[in-house]
């Protein structure tokens, strides 16, 4: 815990300072993510659109969280295992950013692919642990069919396949969403060092797409000697 303390604080003081992060372009911290994160996969199309509702009933589109970068997954409550699972790691993602200047420009988006039973209080009790200043829970729309959300996952290349007894069977993947409504990348199950995660957001919020020109250790570099 000390360790991730301190990495905490390294990410930080250092987009704090307003230097471009640590001045490492979007281009090299996808290509070190290629070599070193097992679970990474770079992505670069537009993202699928959807129109859904919170908690409350207020409408949400993927073009109204434009100028922001979007970290996006799919549960469902009723799940008995990866789900709660993969809330938790999106929670820790979510504590990360959010000790960061990083927290205004990142918006944490959850689908469920169960909207017959997630919706209302269900998806706002869900979110335990969880920052509703940039968080969000999305169900479908009253008038959308009850397989919209699975539809929606399935656009983004995860699947669930629902059983006879309501049970859905599904991958795990968290997908980062640029400010242009851009799918950027996707991180696999749930093994993936969060940090990397948090430096690929960081290079997107940055905008940093020239090389610094100058060798130096990346910041996940730095990160996982910390947390290791």
């Amino acid at each position: 815990m000390r360790a991730l303390h301190s990495a905490l604080i390294v990410i930080a003081m250092t987009v704090a300072s307003g230097v471009p992060v640590l001045a490492h372009s979007l281009e090299e911290v996808d290509q070190d993510l290629r070599a070193k994160e097992t679970y990474f996969q770079a992505v670069d199309k537009e993202g699928p659109a959807f129109t859904l509702q919170d908690s409350a009933g207020r409408t949400v589109s993927l073009s109204d969280l434009r100028g922001k970068v979007v970290v996006l997954n799919f549960v469902y409550t009723n799940c008995p295992d990866v789900c709660p699972l993969h809330a938790e790691r999106i929670a820790e993602l979510q504590t990360m950013i959010n000790r960061t200047p990083m927290k205004a420009m990142v918006e944490f988006v959850t689908i469920t692919t169960d909207p017959k039973r997630d919706r209302g209080t269900v998806l706002s009790e869900y979110g335990q642990g969880l920052d509703p200043v940039n968080w969000m829970f999305l169900t479908a729309a009253p008038g959308q069919s009850e397989d919209n959300t699975r539809k929606i996952a399935e656009a983004y290349g995860l699947k669930f396949t629902e059983s006879e007894e309501g049970m859905q069977m599904h991958g795990i993947v968290t997908h980062v969403i640029d400010q242009d409504g851009r799918l950027r990348a996707r991180f696999h199950g749930l093994k993936f060092e969060p940090v990397n995660l948090v430096v690929f957001v960081n290079a997107l919020t940055n905008r940093t797409q020239k090389s610094h020109g100058h060798p130096e250790p990346g910041l996940w570099e730095r990160l996982k000697g910390l947390i290791r």
